[in-house]
């Protein structure tokens, strides 16, 4: 089976979507099927990956945002027919949604992944009242669900936007490179700090509103207010990078570059003592579910899905105030880091990839 995939939202410095099409590719291919991948350029440029053929073609950047876009539909429907795939797979329920159809007149089956959730956009970065708004989010995924053959979501909270339509979507859940992002320090050892010692907090996530990244800035600033010696490193870069290091003036917080290498990442976040994922409206959590991984116990927001990536790896706060709780409850928490790591473990890239298969082979059956 050739499987196509699209998507519009990646970039050079792109998180969980970036990272979920890479890994899906690859084990695409190593499980005998072909690859191909379309995304914004710079382009046009035609590569040979580990994770099939990736095809960069000319894109519009939006500003500000970090993001460019595929606008020729003409362009790229000329594309996508010679390339001929067996199968459609794509990641962008707007700008999009006009390959569900393509695919149907070809007679191959379509999925929309839904890496977002329409109804907390709609209601939370929208001046709309949330009685419209939601009645907004549930007619984007009404016609998502029509021209496509089937949606799939990361997280039973994801889906949940398209249950209540009665759209039986299926939860594919994303996986980890439990290689690449493993303890550096001994799990076993874990230890509360002794006073005055260098408490090391990580936050995981890109810096845009959604993420809420304000949340453990604000937490560092409480305790530092208790007189506790903490240090907050935030990875990643996104457009509330300047106005986080404004709020930050005079706190203990170091913004990192971003950092391209995946393994240098995964040493750096492992040194941490516990990590912080504030963000409300994740349909994952994929860089939570990393840190985890490295054996970093992690306070998450108990809005959106990262409480089922977390569970008993770290702890679910319930407000803002219980950040700090979090905090300090794991850094007390005597098997924090085994915990921590046991959960990333109920996760694999082979799984989440085999799943996806199995949804474009139910296609195909039809």
């Amino acid at each position: 089976m050739h499987v196509l995939r699209v998507a519009n939202f990646v970039s050079p410095t792109s998180g969980g979507i970036k990272t979920a099409l890479q890994a899906w590719g690859e084990n695409y291919q190593a499980q005998g099927h072909r690859a191909s991948l379309i995304i914004p350029g710079p382009g046009p440029e035609i590569t040979e990956e580990a994770q099939g053929m990736v095809f960069r073609v000319p894109a519009t950047p939006i500003p500000g945002k970090g993001y460019s876009l595929m606008w020729s539909r003409a362009g790229m429907a000329q594309l996508m027919e010679a390339i001929a795939p067996d199968a459609l797979e794509v990641s962008d329920r707007s700008t999009t949604r006009w390959m569900g159809r393509w695919a149907r007149r070809r007679g191959i089956g379509s999925v929309m992944i839904s890496h977002e959730n329409m109804t907390g956009i709609m209601v939370r970065r929208t001046p709309v009242p949330d009685g419209p708004a939601v009645w907004a989010a549930d007619l984007i995924n009404r016609r998502s669900a029509h021209d496509y053959d089937a949606i799939v979501t990361p997280s039973q909270f994801s889906a949940q936007e398209f249950f209540r339509l009665g759209v039986d979507a299926v939860v594919v859940p994303l996986g980890v490179d439990l290689e690449t992002f493993a303890p550096v320090r001994d799990p076993q050892a874990h230890r509360p700090p002794a006073p005055d010692e260098l408490i090391r907090l990580v936050h995981c996530g890109r810096l845009s509103p959604e993420k809420r990244p304000q949340q453990s800035i604000e937490t560092v600033r409480e305790l530092a207010r208790r007189g506790l010696n903490v240090q907050l490193t935030v990875f990643g870069d996104g457009p509330l990078r300047d106005e986080l290091l404004r709020r930050a003036q005079n706190l203990p917080v170091v913004f990192h570059s971003y950092i391209t290498d995946r393994a240098e990442l995964a040493s750096k976040m492992g040194e941490a003592d516990v990590a912080i994922a504030p963000g409300p409206l994740e349909t994952f959590g994929l860089a939570a579910l990393e840190v985890l991984a490295c054996g970093v116990p992690t306070v998450c927001s108990d809005e959106g899905a990262l409480f089922e990536v977390v569970g008993d790896g770290g702890y679910i706060a319930h407000s803002d105030a219980e950040y700090v709780d979090g905090v300090l409850e794991l850094l007390r928490r005597p098997d924090a880091r085994v915990r921590a790591r046991a959960q990333a473990e109920k996760f694999s890239w082979h799984t989440s990839a085999t799943r996806m298969l199995a949804v474009h082979e139910s296609l195909r059956r039809r």
